[in-house]
């Protein structure tokens, strides 16, 4: 997993450790939705909650094209304070002293079979890694990847980026350069756009499930975090592309032709277009059995 910190990204992290026909073999955090000391120590803490400290992380020192607003990234710094994620005083989950994208390289190298790659940020981390060892592409074995809006506004405000449409996605449009990487090789690429995370509101009604099971450490760590987003427009962006790899019944995949804008005004944005590159877009999920599905694993 490459996250970037933010409260959907820790609650991906703490869905996909709860899967457990899964082999996670590391977590890396790209620092764009996040403070990276702030986001790594909360990634540690929830590792070592879940009792999955076996499993290493990795920072990345990448850095993106278009900063995310610091009051976007400062949640993770609240987070790391929660009392339900530091009753203990030493950290068990390592951290490792190679950088992300070493650490991918590494990993994909001597790897016995293709990996899969679940990328809830920017792909900058994974455009260096295939820069450093292009021959890596070929231990891939596809890309879960929360990230564009295709038929759908972005999510940039113009408040943050006054030249820019609103056409893009923040996960492109911090680094285009490295999506339009990604996009020019051959690696199978499944995509969770804004044009179906925009249907699965955080609601109040989603806080309060979380609460009646407050009982549960990872309910409760999750009912907490989503509080925080309460006073903003927030949704299941992150927590939706990470329920594939779970539930991929739910969904429902079309395969699309998309090109990534890198200039202009839309830079960022995911324009389709005839001749472009294919991909599978998920396009319809069951709603009902999603939140169902995400309760239910955060029962424990």
């Amino acid at each position: 997993m490459d996250h970037d910190g933010a409260i959907d990204d820790f609650l991906s992290l703490i869905l996909l450790m709860t899967m457990e026909h899964l082999c996670p073999v590391g977590v890396i955090i790209t620092p764009a939705d996040c403070y990276l000391q702030a986001a790594t120590r909360v990634t540690r803490k929830i590792l070592d909650l879940i009792e999955k400290e076996d499993v290493p992380v990795a920072q990345s020192p990448v850095r993106g094209i278009h900063p995310f607003p610091p009051e976007y990234r400062k949640d993770c710094t609240i987070i790391d304070n929660f009392p339900i994620l530091n009753t203990q005083k030493s950290l068990k989950t390592p951290l490792i002293a190679e950088s992300g994208v070493e650490f991918m390289v590494k990993v994909l190298q001597e790897a016995p079979e293709p990996v899969k790659l679940l990328i809830t940020g920017p792909l900058t981390t994974l455009a260096n890694a295939l820069r450093r060892d292009p021959l890596v592409e070929a231990k891939i074995d596809k890309i879960v990847w929360m990230g564009g809006a295709l038929e759908v506004s972005g999510n940039v405000e113009r408040v943050f980026a006054l030249e820019h449409d609103g056409s893009a996605e923040w996960n492109v449009y911090w680094d285009a350069m490295a999506a339009k990487q990604v996009w020019q090789t051959q690696i199978p690429i499944i995509l969770c756009p804004l044009d179906l995370t925009n249907t699965v509101p955080v609601t109040p009604h989603l806080i309060r499930q979380l609460t009646q099971q407050r009982h549960y450490p990872l309910s409760d760590l999750a009912g907490l975090c989503y509080a925080l987003a309460i006073p903003q427009n927030y949704y299941c962006w992150d927590v939706l592309a990470t329920s594939y790899l779970g539930r991929p019944d739910l969904f429902t995949l079309q395969e699309r032709e998309i090109e990534i804008i890198t200039t202009g005004i839309s830079e960022g944005r995911t324009q389709l277009i005839e001749n472009g590159r294919k991909v599978q877009v998920m396009t319809t999920v069951d709603h009902t059995q999603f939140y169902d599905y995400f309760l239910t694993q955060l029962a424990r």
